[in-house]
């Protein structure tokens, strides 16, 4: 805890003037929360980050893990933060109430004590989606039930819940009848659930729930695309005298019924993530992300709300800057969902107060030298181990971008090449080594980007060391990448 002080208080000087002029406008708007998460090859220095935080107004924060480098950095801001148990530790925390306990005092009362305004901690992270073949089903609510009671046991529960972000996954409505009133909570855990929801009820938790209009249109191709957005453009759906004009509304309202059949009407719902990627599929673009944004805030900050819940909302948007470390396993988008780029710059103009003012603060940050690392087009043989070269690259840097319908698919056979190499470079921190390719590559200073394809140029990481990308080279998906760039 002494280096997440020392970290704080680096940053409390610069952050107490701020912090005076962004909260408490007295309006009673929606509470609009971001998530920040740090899976990238290149992170922002925190302290940068939290002060981009204050000046924007924004006054809550969710995290996905309680490392002392970021959660530091938020002591004596007056942002309210959310940290999680990870996941691949619900187990421990399950089979031993120590643990937990052991948890809490160091991630929960330690912070608490340094000035970092703990609220929840989120025990785990959508434990029950399908694609995890119910491997958290018999862990999550025991280790939820451990983590509450330790923080009572440590005087902290009438201020700190333990919640469970679920993604909306968790209930549906038949096909034979895709309204909100007819949902439940899926048949498979519904018993689970059943207690789940019980259980934080009781102790006065809320329900945290992922929606993503995104992916309702990216796993339907039948999906109507207007009825993603929030101008009405799309058809209504009609339910038990309610009318819905997004998925959005629907899907929450989903969630409301299913709560009622589940013994809990009145249950807090704190929507935990919502936002659009703007790369790595053909609707994943800044044109539909701005669009999305802009209803989705205007609906914010006017307390709308949905049919069976009007009025005032907690969200928290997904999510702060892109992660460049995601798994691809459930689309090429996944590396694209930040409000910022990786280099800490808005991706497009918006506001988070809902008042149309297009004032997004950014963050400062250093680059690197400018240039770039493209292919060698008079190299020897150059053909020969091209295959080889462009999967390694690929293997260890993200190339996202370069999929169907992203924002670099368009470049020539050439053009792909340089991108792959460059990526790779830039990760890689411009080590001269790193654009060698056996005679493939060689470094410019001519900037390389091409139509609406940015080569970027890597930031000086705030690192002390660059993490390797976490995927493997020899993956289905990089061989698909790699013969679309060749081809």
């Amino acid at each position: 805890m002494a280096a997440a002080a020392a970290a704080a208080a680096v940053c409390v000087v610069a952050l107490l003037p701020l912090a005076a002029s962004a909260y408490g406008d007295g309006l009673g708007r929606a509470a609009v929360g971001v998530n920040w998460g740090t899976m990238m090859s290149h992170p922002i220095l925190p302290c940068e980050v939290v002060r981009m935080l204050v000046a924007n107004g924004v006054d809550r924060v969710k995290m996905f893990d309680a490392d002392p480098w970021t959660a530091g950095a938020l002591a004596e801001t007056g942002i309210q933060v959310m940290f999680a148990v990870p996941n691949d530790q619900l187990a421990h925390l399950a089979g031993d109430p120590r643990r937990a306990y052991q948890w809490a005092e160091q991630n929960v009362s330690a912070y608490l004590e340094g000035g970092v305004d703990v609220r929840y901690v989120a025990v785990g992270n959508e434990p029950f989606l399908k694609s995890y073949n119910g491997s958290l089903i018999n862990v999550t609510f025991p280790a939820l039930k451990n983590m509450q009671r330790a923080l009572d046991k440590l005087g902290l529960g009438d201020h700190v819940k333990a919640v469970v972000p679920l993604n909306a996954d968790v209930y549906n409505s038949p096909d034979n009848k895709p309204v909100p009133s007819a949902g439940s909570f899926r048949k498979d855990i519904n018993a689970l659930m059943v207690d789940i929801v019980n259980f934080l009820n009781m102790n006065d938790a809320p329900f945290v729930v992922n929606i993503y209009p995104f992916l309702s249109l990216y796993q339907n191709p039948n999906f109507p695309l207007n009825f993603s957005f929030f101008d009405g453009g799309s058809k209504p759906v009609y339910d038990k005298g309610m009318v819905y004009t997004n998925v959005f509304d629907a899907n929450f309202d989903t969630l409301v019924w299913s709560l009622r059949k589940a013994g809990v009407p009145d249950m807090k719902i704190i929507v935990g993530e919502v936002g659009w990627p703007t790369d790595g599929d053909k609707h994943a673009n800044v044109r539909y992300a701005q669009k999305f944004y802009d209803g989705f805030l205007k609906k914010m900050v006017r307390n709308i709300g949905t049919p069976l819940r009007p009025g005032w909302m907690e969200v928290y948007l997904f999510a702060l800057i892109d992660e460049n470390q995601k798994s691809v396993l459930p689309g090429r988008f996944e590396r694209h969902w930040g409000l910022l780029t990786y280099d800490g710059k808005p991706k497009f103009s918006m506001d988070l107060s809902g008042d149309g003012l297009d004032n997004l603060v950014g963050v400062q940050v250093e680059y690197l030298p400018a240039q770039w690392c493209v292919f060698n087009k008079d190299a020897k043989d150059k053909y020969k181990d091209l295959p080889a070269a462009v999967n390694y690259a690929c293997s260890n840097a993200d190339c996202t971008p370069l999929g169907y319908g992203s924002s670099c698919n368009n470049l020539s056979h050439d053009g792909n090449i340089s991108y792959a190499f460059n990526i790779y470079f830039q990760t890689m921190d411009q080590d001269v080594r790193a654009c060698s390719f056996g005679g493939l590559a060689k470094i410019t200073t001519i900037n390389a980007s091409q139509g609406g394809c940015l080569f970027p140029v890597q930031i000086l990481s705030a690192s002390e060391r660059v993490v390797p990308l976490r995927f493997l080279p020899t993956s289905f998906l990089v061989l698909l990448m790699v013969v679309s760039i060749l081809t």
